[in-house]
Protein backbone atom coordinates (compact mmCIF):
# COMPACT_ATOMS: atom_id res chain seq x y z
CA UNK A 1 0.00 0.00 0.00
CA UNK A 2 2.84 2.39 0.25
CA UNK A 3 3.11 3.20 -3.65
CA UNK A 4 -0.38 3.83 -3.37
CA UNK A 5 -0.63 6.01 -0.90
CA UNK A 6 2.38 7.81 -2.50
CA UNK A 7 0.75 8.32 -5.37
CA UNK A 8 -2.80 9.01 -5.02
CA UNK A 9 -3.76 12.87 -5.86
CA UNK A 10 -6.18 15.09 -4.07
CA UNK A 11 -8.92 14.64 -5.93
CA UNK A 12 -8.38 10.53 -6.10
CA UNK A 13 -10.02 8.12 -4.09
CA UNK A 14 -9.91 4.30 -3.61
CA UNK A 15 -12.55 2.32 -4.68
CA UNK A 16 -10.94 -1.42 -4.30
CA UNK A 17 -8.12 -3.11 -3.59
CA UNK A 18 -7.22 -6.38 -4.91
CA UNK A 19 -5.81 -9.02 -2.59
CA UNK A 20 -4.24 -12.27 -3.15
CA UNK A 21 -6.15 -15.38 -2.41
CA UNK A 22 -5.48 -18.28 0.11
CA UNK A 23 -4.75 -20.26 -2.51
CA UNK A 24 -1.70 -17.89 -3.73
CA UNK A 25 -0.06 -18.63 -0.39
CA UNK A 26 -0.95 -22.28 -0.14
CA UNK A 27 0.60 -23.05 -3.44
CA UNK A 28 3.58 -21.26 -1.52
CA UNK A 29 4.02 -23.72 1.32
CA UNK A 30 3.31 -26.76 -0.63
CA UNK A 31 6.60 -25.81 -2.24
CA UNK A 32 8.21 -26.53 0.79
CA UNK A 33 6.29 -29.63 1.76
CA UNK A 34 6.90 -30.36 -1.97
CA UNK A 35 10.65 -30.37 -1.40
CA UNK A 36 10.71 -32.22 1.76
CA UNK A 37 8.42 -35.14 -0.10
CA UNK A 38 10.74 -35.17 -3.10
CA UNK A 39 14.08 -35.07 -0.66
CA UNK A 40 12.58 -37.95 1.36
CA UNK A 41 11.64 -39.94 -1.31
CA UNK A 42 15.33 -39.76 -3.18
CA UNK A 43 16.75 -40.86 -0.35
CA UNK A 44 14.46 -43.63 0.21
CA UNK A 45 15.09 -44.46 -3.40
CA UNK A 46 19.01 -44.50 -2.86
CA UNK A 47 18.27 -46.77 0.23
CA UNK A 48 16.13 -49.22 -1.60
CA UNK A 49 18.43 -49.36 -4.45
CA UNK A 50 21.82 -49.89 -2.34
CA UNK A 51 19.54 -52.85 -0.28
CA UNK A 52 18.31 -54.72 -3.11
CA UNK A 53 20.58 -53.86 -6.24
CA UNK A 54 23.73 -53.72 -4.59
CA UNK A 55 25.45 -55.90 -1.55
CA UNK A 56 23.54 -54.02 0.86
CA UNK A 57 24.09 -51.93 4.01
CA UNK A 58 26.17 -52.88 7.26
CA UNK A 59 23.73 -51.08 9.51
CA UNK A 60 20.28 -51.84 9.99
CA UNK A 61 19.44 -48.51 11.96
CA UNK A 62 18.30 -45.67 9.52
CA UNK A 63 20.79 -43.52 10.58
CA UNK A 64 23.25 -46.02 9.69
CA UNK A 65 21.78 -46.33 6.01
CA UNK A 66 21.82 -42.80 5.52
CA UNK A 67 24.96 -42.17 7.38
CA UNK A 68 26.46 -44.99 4.53
CA UNK A 69 25.05 -42.92 1.76
CA UNK A 70 27.28 -41.12 -0.41
CA UNK A 71 27.59 -37.40 0.26
CA UNK A 72 27.00 -36.10 -3.32
CA UNK A 73 23.55 -37.62 -2.69
CA UNK A 74 22.72 -35.95 0.36
CA UNK A 75 23.93 -32.89 -1.50
CA UNK A 76 21.40 -33.25 -3.61
CA UNK A 77 18.68 -33.94 -1.48
CA UNK A 78 19.61 -31.13 0.58
CA UNK A 79 19.24 -28.67 -2.78
CA UNK A 80 15.76 -30.38 -3.68
CA UNK A 81 14.84 -29.21 0.13
CA UNK A 82 16.74 -25.70 -0.46
CA UNK A 83 15.08 -25.62 -4.02
CA UNK A 84 11.70 -25.92 -2.17
CA UNK A 85 12.02 -22.96 0.27
CA UNK A 86 13.52 -20.79 -2.55
CA UNK A 87 10.16 -20.87 -3.97
CA UNK A 88 8.34 -20.22 -1.09
CA UNK A 89 10.37 -16.67 -0.37
CA UNK A 90 9.66 -15.86 -3.80
CA UNK A 91 6.28 -16.74 -3.57
CA UNK A 92 5.97 -14.52 -0.38
CA UNK A 93 7.94 -11.70 -1.91
CA UNK A 94 5.58 -11.34 -4.69
CA UNK A 95 2.90 -10.92 -2.13
CA UNK A 96 4.28 -8.74 -0.31
CA UNK A 97 5.58 -6.05 -2.80
CA UNK A 98 2.22 -6.66 -5.10
CA UNK A 99 -0.28 -3.95 -5.26
CA UNK A 100 -3.20 -3.80 -6.82
CA UNK A 101 -5.84 -0.97 -6.34
CA UNK A 102 -8.85 0.61 -8.86
CA UNK A 103 -8.85 4.60 -7.97
CA UNK A 104 -11.48 7.15 -9.12
CA UNK A 105 -9.26 8.13 -12.05
CA UNK A 106 -6.89 5.04 -12.73
CA UNK A 107 -6.40 0.78 -12.66
CA UNK A 108 -2.55 0.60 -10.47
CA UNK A 109 -0.96 -2.61 -10.31
CA UNK A 110 2.68 -2.62 -9.06
CA UNK A 111 5.12 -5.26 -8.48
CA UNK A 112 8.56 -5.56 -7.75
CA UNK A 113 11.02 -5.45 -4.32
CA UNK A 114 14.22 -3.75 -5.75
CA UNK A 115 13.00 -3.22 -9.05
CA UNK A 116 9.37 -1.37 -9.80
CA UNK A 117 7.11 -2.08 -12.49
CA UNK A 118 4.26 -0.72 -12.16
CA UNK A 119 1.24 -0.77 -14.72
CA UNK A 120 -1.40 2.35 -14.48
CA UNK A 121 -4.14 2.37 -17.03
CA UNK A 122 -6.59 5.33 -17.44
CA UNK A 123 -10.31 4.25 -16.30
CA UNK A 124 -11.88 6.17 -19.29
CA UNK A 125 -8.94 4.54 -21.55
CA UNK A 126 -10.18 0.47 -20.05
CA UNK A 127 -11.69 -0.98 -23.29
CA UNK A 128 -12.51 -4.58 -21.51
CA UNK A 129 -12.05 -6.81 -18.48
CA UNK A 130 -11.85 -10.42 -18.85
CA UNK A 131 -12.45 -12.58 -16.16
CA UNK A 132 -9.88 -15.81 -16.15
CA UNK A 133 -10.63 -18.63 -13.50
CA UNK A 134 -10.24 -22.21 -13.91
CA UNK A 135 -12.46 -24.88 -12.36
CA UNK A 136 -10.49 -24.37 -8.66
CA UNK A 137 -10.93 -21.09 -8.73
CA UNK A 138 -14.65 -20.91 -9.81
CA UNK A 139 -15.19 -23.13 -6.64
CA UNK A 140 -12.78 -21.09 -4.23
CA UNK A 141 -13.11 -17.56 -6.13
CA UNK A 142 -10.21 -16.17 -7.40
CA UNK A 143 -8.78 -15.59 -10.75
CA UNK A 144 -7.27 -13.62 -13.16
CA UNK A 145 -8.29 -10.34 -14.62
CA UNK A 146 -6.75 -9.28 -18.08
CA UNK A 147 -7.57 -5.72 -18.69
CA UNK A 148 -7.51 -3.89 -22.28
CA UNK A 149 -6.87 -0.42 -22.54
CA UNK A 150 -7.17 1.83 -25.68
CA UNK A 151 -3.63 2.42 -27.14
CA UNK A 152 -2.36 0.86 -24.01
CA UNK A 153 -1.98 -2.67 -23.99
CA UNK A 154 -2.97 -5.12 -22.06
CA UNK A 155 -2.60 -5.88 -18.20
CA UNK A 156 -2.89 -9.19 -16.86
CA UNK A 157 -3.29 -9.24 -13.25
CA UNK A 158 -2.26 -11.86 -10.65
CA UNK A 159 -4.58 -14.44 -9.41
CA UNK A 160 -6.93 -12.58 -6.90
CA UNK A 161 -9.55 -12.68 -4.34
CA UNK A 162 -12.98 -12.27 -5.73
CA UNK A 163 -12.11 -11.40 -9.45
CA UNK A 164 -15.66 -10.84 -9.67
CA UNK A 165 -15.78 -7.82 -7.35
CA UNK A 166 -12.67 -6.46 -8.70
CA UNK A 167 -14.27 -6.08 -12.11
CA UNK A 168 -17.24 -4.54 -10.67
CA UNK A 169 -14.75 -1.87 -8.94
CA UNK A 170 -13.77 -1.13 -11.97
CA UNK A 171 -16.97 -0.82 -13.69
CA UNK A 172 -17.75 1.72 -10.85
CA UNK A 173 -14.77 3.99 -11.50
CA UNK A 174 -16.26 4.24 -15.12
CA UNK A 175 -19.47 5.15 -14.42
CA UNK A 176 -18.73 7.92 -11.98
Amino acid sequence: MLYLQQTLTDNEELIHIGRFHWMYTLKAVMSIVWGVIFSIAFIVGVIYFKQNYMDGFQSSSVRGMIGEIHPGVRLMTFFIFVIGILRFAQMMVIKATTEIAVTTSRLIYKRGLVARHVGEMSIDRIEGVNVLQSLFGRLFDYGRLAIRGMGVGEVVLPPIDNPLLFRRAIEKARNT
